[in-house]
């Protein structure tokens, strides 16, 4: 079936390469904080997306069984205006949809297969009305979209259960089929449903076996502007450490990307790279243990964790992609909702120490961290000191320095050795305050 009429034409590659890295990153330097949104069926059953029929559990859901669900999502609640209205109140900058997942159900009316949310019950296109929520609301939105398909017979023969193959069998005449049906399907996304702020793949093992470049290529030359991660066997605009923050500010010599949190060990925490050395990166986190709804995981961070997290990320120069996975209603549990507006609450009031920062100059320092923006330094104290703050690797003049809080005007003294504030006895927030410091 071809693409709607309306599909956008495609661009030359020289229109990608004439867009400077710095215009097309330039949002997402500056956004900071966003919304990732791992939504499906599966929510029915309180189970991960996917992962319960790619490594079953003894006593878990069966394949059968996760396969029927289709037939019983009706998200009759839900409300795109409202997802969108929650990142705003929670000051993210931007937001990440599960398009589809690893067991291949499509959230959006894809042409080219039957697995996919206008057959449910709820029978309407969850993708076009975010799509059209975020839209009106100038909400930059971005596409999850797993390479992995499970349920595509081209992608692994669909005859055994997903747990013998689940990685794909590129190795079958078929796969170049599933490679063009990929290929039909992000066409989908970025002419049907665009602009696309960014496409996050999630490729799992062996990511080079999805032709990458190609991949790349088309994505630049329907999108120019589109970010793209580093889950398609090729680098991509930014790096995905998956629930971990890394303990030094990655550089584009130094791969901190995957799941694997012993990358960040094997870094220099002090160090500070030159502006050119620096790695987009993203750090993707959930709010409890799991990324889809599960009214079984009653582990919730809380929100002081989850804004001294925010404040880690930015300090090292990152991004940070918080997850909400809603209820198979439609609604987000109000768990994660207190939590996001509480987050929201701490940016209103020193949101200026956050967005369109980069890392700050003093790195390593317990119970400190920094970030830079212009002439400005923001110096965000977890453990306010008794009486003075003291740290070393301030190299530049300050002028002035005052609490972000409420403006109130420090005494400071800085020589060769040091530079040393005072504060006063109380710290002016109770999960972290911060310093604003004007430089010369």
């Amino acid at each position: 079936m071809a693409l709607a009429a309306s599909a956008a034409p495609l661009l030359p590659s020289a229109a990608f390469a004439s867009l400077l890295e710095e215009e097309r990153t330039a949002w997402y330097r500056n956004a900071k904080f966003g919304m990732f949104i791992h939504w499906g069926p599966y929510s029915l059953a309180s189970v991960e997306a996917s992962w319960p029929i790619m490594r079953p559990t003894p006593g878990g859901i069966t394949e059968a069984e996760y396969r029927a669900l289709p037939a019983r999502f009706n998200p009759t609640k839900f409300d795109p205006q409202a997802f969108v209205d929650l990142a705003r109140s929670a000051g993210q900058k931007y937001m990440v949809f599960t398009t589809k997942h690893h067991d291949g159900f499509c959230m959006f009316d894809s042409a080219y297969t039957k697995h996919k949310i206008t057959n449910t019950p709820y029978g309407k296109d969850i993708v076009a009305q975010l799509v059209a929520a975020a839209k009106h609301s100038d909400m930059p939105l971005g596409f999850y979209y797993s390479p992995p398909d499970l349920y595509h017979p081209d992608f692994r023969d669909t005859s055994k259960l997903a747990k013998e193959n689940w990685e794909g069998e590129p190795d079958r005449p078929e796969w170049p089929l599933y490679l063009d049906y990929m290929e039909l399907q992000l066409t989908e996304l970025l002419t049907r449903y665009g602009p696309a702020a960014l496409i996050w793949f999630d490729g799992l093992n062996n990511q080079r076996k999805y032709n990458g470049t190609h991949v790349l290529d088309l994505i630049h030359r329907l999108q120019p502007r589109t970010l793209v991660n580093d889950r398609i066997g090729v680098p991509g605009d930014f790096q995905t450490p998956e629930q971990f923050i890394p303990n030094a500010i990655p550089t584009r010599n130094v791969v901190v990307t995957g799941i694997d949190p012993s990358v960040q060990n094997k870094l220099v925490a002090t160090a500070v790279p030159r502006p050119e050395d620096f790695q987009l990166w993203e750090t993707c986190m959930t709010i409890n243990d799991t990324w889809a709804y599960n009214k079984h995981d009653l582990n919730y961070k809380s929100a002081d964790f989850l804004i001294r997290s925010l404040v880690e990320v930015a300090s090292r120069g990152g991004n940070f992609l918080l997850n909400v996975g809603p209820q198979p209603d439609g609604v987000i549990q109000p768990e994660f909702q207190e939590r996001l507006r509480a987050i929201g609450d701490w940016l209103a009031i020193n949101g200026d120490s956050i967005y369109g920062t980069t890392y700050g100059p003093v790195q390593g320092v317990k119970g400190v961290r920094t970030t830079a923006k212009g002439g400005t330094i923001f110096v965000h104290v977890f453990d306010w000191p008794a009486s003075s703050l003291e740290m070393k690797g301030v190299d530049p003049k300050i002028l002035s320095a005052h609490l972000l809080a409420n403006g109130q005007p420090l005494k400071f003294n800085q020589t060769e050795s040091g530079l040393r504030i005072d504060l006063p006895a109380r710290a002016p927030d109770g999960n972290v305050s911060v310093i604003a410091m004007r430089t010369l």
